[in-house]
């Protein structure tokens, strides 16, 4: 116990004789102790920022890509430059989070901003008046009209590539899953729509199937065994951090295979 309290607490000095001895040595097990010794402030960071993130971010996106990022500030650290090893894995590891929803999203910007302002509207109005607002009151509050609300809020959930199993707020204020908020619509009766989530469904199995056999076991463990990461490093004989390193680079390899497919995608989000 007083070693994870002394894992989590190092003064700056301690922190740069450790790097310090890493760099000499090289020894793997003092990049571990380093890597562990500032976990915490990658969930720190993502967690600081999860009220700003999209709900079709997932968490443990911005965990793994800060991981790696925190294992990249350690092996590119220069103390000559002044900043603590703290200051500059902060540095690193905020800018990968950003970066990492930056690429993630494939809607423009002007959208996102009338997310937000929606966003920040709703949020007024229910300060004012204790409940939430009609689609009506809502446009009355952005100066549009509902009409354009409607296309505007349609557009934002297009955009949403996600599960339909994501937690949103109902209009009864009530914590449900996305699949309960759409329109009852059998889509299955709709032969262009059931033709453009077969033709998702095939490029995704595509994009998979070219990944490295160790990519795709880190994949099927994590997102269809539902295991965590430091299970998975249990199940594979290597660390979690390694595991972070490589469910980074599939991510990467998928979303750049298939980062031309959003409207194809947004059929079966």
């Amino acid at each position: 116990m007083q070693s994870d309290k002394s894992r989590r607490r190092i003064s700056p000095d301690d922190a740069l004789k450790l790097w310090t001895e890493y760099r000499k040595t090289n020894d793997p097990r003092l990049r571990d102790r380093l890597i562990m010794t500032y976990a915490p402030l990658v969930k720190y960071i993502v967690y600081k920022k999860i009220r700003e993130l999209p709900a079709r971010c997932e968490v443990e996106d911005f965990i793994s890509c800060g991981l790696e990022a925190l294992i990249n500030s350690i092996d590119r650290y220069d103390p000559e430059k002044g900043a603590t090893l703290e200051q500059f894995a902060w540095t690193r590891i905020h800018g990968a989070v950003l970066d990492e929803l930056r690429r993630q999203d494939w809607a423009p910007r002007s959208l996102r901003r009338w997310e937000r302002d929606i966003a920040r509207a709703r949020e007024s109005f229910i300060v004012l008046h204790n409940r939430r607002p009609t689609r009506e009151e809502l446009a009355e509050s952005l100066a549009t009209t509902p009409e354009e609300l409607a296309t505007r809020e349609h557009e934002i959930a297009a955009s949403e590539v996600t599960s339909l199993n994501t937690l949103v707020i109902s209009d009864e204020e009530t914590t449900v899953e996305r699949i309960d908020t759409l329109v009852s619509d059998d889509s299955r009766l709709d032969p262009e729509r059931a033709s453009a989530a077969t033709e998702a469904k095939e490029k995704f199995r595509h994009a998979f199937a070219k990944l490295p056999d160790r990519e795709r076991e880190v994949a099927v463990l994590l997102y269809v065994n539902n295991l965590t990461l430091r299970e998975i490093g249990d199940v594979l004989g290597v660390s979690e951090s390694r595991v972070c390193q490589i469910h980074g680079h599939l991510k990467r390899k998928l979303k750049d295979q298939l980062a031309g497919e959003a409207s194809l995608f947004s059929e079966v989000a």
